[in-house]
């Protein structure tokens, strides 16, 4: 609202007001308002949920070791972080924008989704929330919707990368000089690192394309679910989730920002994508959020985020990615929310695979696979037999297991942003 308001005064030449067109001001402006509400709004949410005695159910001390200290701590955090999202946004932002109502779209949809989850937890008394069939039906549900829409829409398109010359022996790239609708994805490690869905089907012939965008489509479904289940299961210890997602969230925003200009996309050798300079807002607002919302979940946490944030932050992730065409360079950005959620099948199914054979038999200590560096010896389940019983050789204060995470995923956005030029 604020950017079309200062544009409308640009036009009576009202000092200062040319500056809200420039984007590198609204982001910074966003960044600071979502981390000035996060900070402001968090304590006031902080004291009210307490004043109604709103908070999560204990938690297991199987699980979790340092549950007793947490009794009593509010849950649902993550309005926090879509609030402190949100304003900026509608503040900041071009609301014209597909890209940026389609980020506006999630946020809403997976937050109301964590939110009646969190609600079922909370007044229903019921440990498991949401049925997880409702869960996968709502994450499905968006990722088609906004895999339909960058199908559909006509103000989704970009200007592909097409050819390489040599100039006083340096590689320029050119790029087409009309925008189109694209099928190209970028892919790490190759040296012209685009896949093209519609060539992956072009035994299909005179139809691959349209079997191209529905293979899109779907994968728009998957990363959307994916990630957002995966962040759901990274939300395990204080601070781990936000402040992970808030390092994938400056990557994601350099993706972005590289992909809106021109000229540092053809330096890049990725593809232009106009009108995409709308993310580098919303991810400034994403990682301010993230970033003040630290100020009360880092250990010790005065409140969880809940799956209202969780699954939110996943998918807002997700979204992202696929609108700069960077969906098959989370496995490496997102790597901790990748462990997590393989730890977790890998564990579940080998344990059924060997429950039909009358065995008991754990490949962790416990998962999502944080919880296996903090699980103490005395919490083991005695009936059970552990493969990697002797991994950790001792128990760590998750503090340190959140931290050492967060290092973690600094080297994997560090090396997802190096293959843009090692290939």
């Amino acid at each position: 609202m604020l950017y079309y308001l200062f544009r409308f005064l640009e036009q009576y030449d009202i000092p200062g007001a040319h500056i809200w067109s420039y984007i590198s001001f609204r982001s910074l402006l966003a960044l600071i308002l979502s981390l000035m509400i996060s900070a402001w709004f968090g304590e006031y949410f902080i004291k009210w949920m307490k004043r109604h005695n709103i908070s999560e159910t204990a938690r297991d001390p199987s699980i979790d070791p340092f549950g007793v200290e947490k009794k009593g701590v509010p849950t649902m955090g993550g309005i926090i972080i879509i609030v402190s999202i949100l304003v900026p946004v509608l503040l900041l932002g071009r609301m014209r924008n597909i890209y940026l109502l389609l980020m506006i779209f999630t946020t809403v949809w997976l937050g109301f989704l964590g939110f009646m989850d969190d609600y079922i937890k909370i007044f229903r008394k019921n440990k498991e929330g949401l049925k997880g069939i409702y869960k996968i039906i709502g994450q499905v549900s968006i990722g088609f919707i906004v895999g339909l829409t960058l199908w559909l829409s006509p103000d989704v398109v970009v200007r592909e990368n097409i050819s390489q010359q040599q100039q006083n022996q340096e590689m320029v790239v050119k790029h087409k000089p009309v925008a189109v609708k694209s099928l190209q994805t970028t892919i790490p490690f190759i040296k012209n690192h685009n896949l093209n869905y519609s060539e992956v089907l072009s035994f299909l012939g005179e139809y691959k394309v349209a079997a191209g965008w529905v293979l899109f489509v779907l994968m728009t479904i998957f990363v959307v679910t994916a990630v957002s289940n995966g962040a759901n299961l990274n939300d395990g210890m204080d601070g781990m989730c936000a402040g992970n997602s808030a390092i994938i969230g400056v990557a994601l925003l350099i993706f972005a920002y590289i992909s809106s200009h021109i000229i540092y996309a053809a330096y890049f050798d990725i593809m232009y994508i106009p009108e995409s300079q709308e993310l580098v807002v919303f991810l400034s607002a994403f990682i301010g959020a993230m970033i003040g919302f630290l100020w009360y979940n880092a250990f010790p946490a005065q409140i969880f985020m809940g799956d209202t944030g969780s699954l939110t932050i996943g998918g807002i992730i997700g979204v992202c990615a696929v609108i700069i065409h960077k969906e098959l360079m989370l496995p490496v950005l997102c790597g901790i929310f990748f462990i997590e959620s393989l730890s977790v099948i890998i564990q579940t199914q080998w344990f059924k695979l060997q429950k039909r054979k009358g065995k008991r038999v754990r490949v962790f200590r416990a998962t999502p696979i944080h919880d296996t560096f903090r699980k103490l010896d005395s919490q083991l389940d005695q009936t059970s037999t552990y493969i990697l019983k002797s991994w950790p050789h001792r128990p760590f204060h998750e503090s340190k297991i959140t931290i050492r995470f967060w290092i973690t995923t600094i080297i994997l956005a560090a090396l997802t942003i190096i293959t843009l030029k090692v290939r």
